[in-house]
């Protein structure tokens, strides 16, 4: 393959092949090569630092717009590494007849999330491109935090780690397809900073080993990217795994898989078993469809496991192909 197709954004095997093959082999540095959603700094303060670009069409969806998501999206990589989001960039790139109104809401919406998350956005640039050169505006944001809970990383893995899920998954990738196929549906995407409930965690003495939020790619791409980095089996239960109805008719409409399906509010989380059962219960304050999905065995396979209710296994591949592109 010459040429960058769709598929090389969509969070699965053409993605990782990219960053992996290229990115990590051009830019290879011992902080990069992490691979977790932020970078620890280290030095004088332990920070951490994000960066992410937004493309999402449509750009205002059910449960949410580009603005309401560029400020969790960088958040919360911010809170998967155990820091706690303190300052945030944001570049717009603006295709000339954009509507006014429809700025100011979106800039509305990313302000909002930052207050009610007591992060601020302290710089930014602005740049406006002729009709036909932006597809209405694409948004990056860089984030700043303070490392408040260390070893938060890929490398935490470990044998007899249970696996969490914060929540029901696919809610968000439902809605953008729903949106650009024009069903009617009162799905709401799950579009939400993590920063209450993560917090939450740490503050109860939970010592998460590793926390990610499952976006591009959804629960597939992330239990698939854990096997990998810690070169373990995992062993997850379809039955423990809540997935709204909706997202379920929507899969079946349009023959995806719910755990391929991205989330912009719902995390993984794998901690030690002593943890997994207040874990659990903190996490149910915030989403009662919150659960322990599974668990990493002793098994140096590398891969990922699904079992249904009726204890068939298979194999729950890492996502391939176009996917859905521009999901967020």
């Amino acid at each position: 393959m010459d040429r960058i197709m769709l598929s090389h954004g969509g969070g699965g095997v053409e993605m990782n092949e990219l960053i992996n093959k290229m990115i990590f082999e051009i830019f290879n540095n011992e902080i990069l090569n992490r691979a977790d959603d932020s970078a620890v700094l280290g030095g004088v303060k332990n920070l951490a630092f994000s960066t992410d670009s937004f493309v999402v069409t449509p750009i205002f969806f059910n449960g949410g717009d580009i603005g309401k998501i560029a400020a969790c999206g960088t958040i919360n990589d911010l809170l998967m590494v155990g820091a706690k989001p303190k300052f945030l960039s944001c570049s717009l790139i603006i295709e000339e007849g954009l509507a006014i109104s429809d700025l100011k809401s979106i800039l509305i919406s990313l302000n909002e999330v930052c207050k009610s998350a007591d992060v601020k956005v302290v710089c930014g640039d602005t740049k406006v491109v002729p009709k036909g050169k932006c597809d209405k505006i694409f948004i990056n944001t860089a984030g700043v935090g303070e490392v408040v809970c260390e070893n938060v990383s890929t490398k935490s893995l470990k044998s007899g780690a249970k696996i969490l899920l914060s929540g029901d998954i696919g809610r968000h990738g439902g809605v953008i397809l729903s949106n650009r196929e024009n069903l009617q549906s009162e799905l709401k995407s799950d579009c939400k900073s993590l920063k209450n409930v993560v917090l939450a965690l740490l503050d109860a003495g939970i010592k998460p080993l590793c926390m990610r939020d499952a976006t591009r790619g959804g629960v597939s791409a992330v239990l698939n990217e854990w096997a990998g980095a810690c070169g373990l089996e995992i062993l997850v239960y379809d039955e423990k795994i809540a997935v709204s109805s909706e997202v379920l008719g929507i899969c079946e409409l349009f023959g995806f898989e719910p755990y391929e399906l991205a989330n912009e509010g719902t995390f993984l989380l794998a901690v030690m078993p002593d943890d997994a059962i207040k874990a659990v219960e903190i996490l149910r304050q915030f989403d009662k469809n919150a659960n322990e999905i599974g668990e990493i065995l002793d098994s140096k396979k590398s891969r990922v496991v699904i079992e249904n209710a009726y204890k068939s296994r298979r194999f729950l591949e890492p996502p391939k192909g176009e996917l859905l592109p521009r999901i967020c």
